[in-house]
């Protein structure tokens, strides 16, 4: 296994100027970093485009790595982190919207997640922030390859009265325990708790390999920044969370420098999906794109995304192939030096070429829009086709004449960015050419039902509230723990 983990790692080298031998020899198992973002639009962070939020720690991340500018997540978060963990599109793994507290479904046992397959390569591995794949013990993340947990299992906005106190609350849990139950803002403390949580646990695996899932609550509604942060920025209580952000992304980056495995360690960010724009000023934005979360125009699943990896990933650059979290499974896997299972078909492929300077192309022939059940648009290279109405965003927002409008839509996406005009008319053969691809994709996934290739959910009979029986002690005030 040493050895051919060697001859992996010198083959690497062999098309990468960015590293020696020995130092590649050394990354044959890099400690990857996953940070994770709840909400963040495409233009909210200052690589992306952000004049409102300072975000000087995101911006040395960028002007040291590269930068995706066309990496794909999906509409809603629970089908965002169910991709994250299994390489497939969520409608494939019958998880094709948000699941509420207390839900009967999550997270399939068979499924092979990231941390199951990193584990098998010697992994420590530890997921801190929102889950958000199911809240009954058999969806944990404890139960799916994580060796710790720390974080609400779901969104911050899914209080529930404590049978206590009759107060709104969410659950913060340790593991398989819930620890407290936070309400009102007892909140505006995660941001800091989830960063020293990721710290120690960099530092407790420094001997690595380890894998780091940093899905945080920010900053999703409701707007939760820390006392150090709020009233700070240029832009509310939300760009005071943006930038609280960045603050914890230095950390963490910081203490890899600290520790020196920053030439050893592979650190993406990226958001689960674009911005809840019907919450106003509590709300990202979406930059150039149309559309916003629960779309599938570019706004509610383009996300901003930024591979950092010092000597091993060219600083400063750039790439525009089309990639996605659908593809971190098989790409860290294969970094791993281990091998994805035959006997679940994904849907992600390995980037880590795109990432190391060895292509520039995409390790996928299209990219496939899900909304739930629905394939609503396909995309090859530059060119994105509509396959009927697109919603513009979640819950009271109105779809435009256009995105109602019958039949398909054809946008040159190099061409212009906001999916504003239709070129169907003047590229027939590649109208022609993305609908035979969507048409396979629906045969397998399906579209507007489940297609024979897609694999049930986990299924808990009689799920229980994490604290309807016997509440958890609420944090006291100015106490840490």
């Amino acid at each position: 296994m040493k050895s051919s983990l060697l001859s992996l790692a010198l083959a690497v080298v062999a098309l990468s100027p960015f590293a020696s031998p020995l130092a590649v020899a050394a990354t044959a198992k890099p400690n990857i970093v996953l940070i994770f973002i709840d909400d963040m639009g495409y233009g909210d962070i200052g690589p992306f485009g952000s004049k409102v939020n300072r975000t000087p720690q995101l911006d040395r991340m960028a002007r040291e790595g590269m930068k995706l500018t066309s990496f794909y997540a999906a509409p809603v978060c629970s089908v965002s982190r169910a991709q994250v963990n299994t390489g497939c599109y969520g409608a494939r793994v019958s998880i094709p919207g948000v699941f509420p507290p207390g839900s009967k479904n999550g997270i399939n046992a068979a499924e092979h997640t990231v941390a199951e397959l990193l584990k098998t390569q010697g992994y420590a591995t530890m997921c801190i922030g929102k889950w958000h794949l199911g809240d009954q013990p058999a969806f944990l993340p404890t139960r799916h390859g994580y060796d710790h947990y720390f974080g609400l299992p779901y969104s911050n906005d899914m209080m529930r009265p404590s049978a206590k106190s009759g107060a709104s609350v969410v659950p913060l849990m340790r593991d398989e325990q819930v620890i407290e139950l936070l309400e009102g803002d007892d909140q505006n403390r995660l941001t800091e708790r989830y960063t020293d949580e990721a710290v120690k646990f960099i530092r407790e695996s420094r001997s690595g390999p380890f894998f780091l899932y940093l899905p945080h609550t920010a900053v999703h509604v409701p707007v939760h920044p820390g006392d150090k942060f709020r009233g700070h920025s240029a832009n509310g209580r939300y760009g005071d969370w943006v930038e609280e952000v960045d603050w914890s992304v230095g950390r963490v980056l910081d203490t890899l420098r600290e520790l020196k495995l920053d030439s050893n360690t592979l650190v993406m960010f990226s958001s689960d999906n674009g911005p809840w724009m019907t919450k106003g000023a509590d709300a990202g934005t979406a930059g150039p794109l149309r559309g916003a979360k629960g779309s599938t125009w570019e706004g509610g699943v383009r996300e901003p995304t930024i591979a950092w990896w010092p000597g091993r990933i060219a600083p400063g650059s750039v790439s525009d192939a089309v990639a996605g979290n659908i593809d971190f499974l098989p790409t860290f896997v294969s970094l791993a030096g281990g091998k994805v299972p035959s006997d679940h078909k994904i849907d992600g492929r390995d980037f880590s070429p795109l990432l190391l300077g060895q292509t520039k192309v995409s390790a996928r022939e299209a990219h496939y829009y899900y909304r739930g059940y629905k394939l609503e648009a396909v995309r090859v290279g530059p060119w994105k086709l509509a396959l009927g109405p697109q919603v513009e965003g979640m819950r009271g927002s109105q779809a435009s004449p256009e995105s109602t409008a019958s039949g398909v839509r054809l946008y040159n996406l190099e061409a212009e960015i906001g999916e504003r005009t239709d070129v169907a008319a003047k590229n027939p053969d590649v109208v022609k050419r993305l609908q035979a691809l969507a048409q396979q994709m629906a045969a397998d996934i399906g579209d507007g039902q489940p297609g024979p290739g897609v694999r049930p959910a986990g299924l808990v009979e009689n799920p229980q509230l994490l604290y309807a029986s016997s509440d958890a002690p609420k944090q006291k005030k100015g106490k840490k723990k």
